[in-house]
C-alpha cells in the first residue's frame, strides 16, 4: 500500500514504515502529523486517484527531528558595476516517519 501526499508545495510517494524529508513543519519532535492532502492512494489492486483530494484519506506520520539541510552557496554579478556578492542559506526541514496510512 502506497499513497501520493502534498505538504509544503510539493509532492512525495510515501508507503508505510518509509522515512521522508519535507518542508518544516510546525510540529514539536515525536508529536503526531496527519496530512490530508493525498492525491493518490493505492492498495493492492485498486487504485483510488483524488480529483484533487481522495475523499476521507490520511496519512499519519511521527516527527523524528527538525533540521537544517546542506548549505546552499549562491553568487550574484553585475557586469560594468563592479558588484559582487556571494551568499549562503540552509532550508529548515522535518524528517517524518510514516505510520499509518487510511483511506
Amino acid at each position: 500500500m502506497y499513497a501520493v501526499i502534498r505538504t509544503g508545495g510539493k509532492q512525495y510517494r510515501v508507503a508505510e514504515k518509509s522515512v521522508i524529508d519535507v518542508e518544516k513543519l510546525d510540529a514539536a519532535d515525536g508529536s503526531e502529523v496527519e496530512i490530508t492532502d493525498v492525491l493518490l492512494l493505492e492498495s493492492g489492486d485498486e487504485t483510488k486517484v483524488g480529483a484533487p483530494l481522495v475523499a476521507n484519506a490520511k496519512v499519519t506520520a511521527t516527527v523524528m527531528s527538525t533540521t537544517k539541510g546542506r548549505k546552499i552557496r549562491g553568487f550574484t554579478y553585475k557586469p560594468k558595476k563592479n558588484v559582487h556578492r556571494h551568499y549562503g542559506h540552509r532550508q529548515w526541514h522535518t524528517r517524518l516517519r510514516i505510520t499509518k496510512i487510511e483511506g
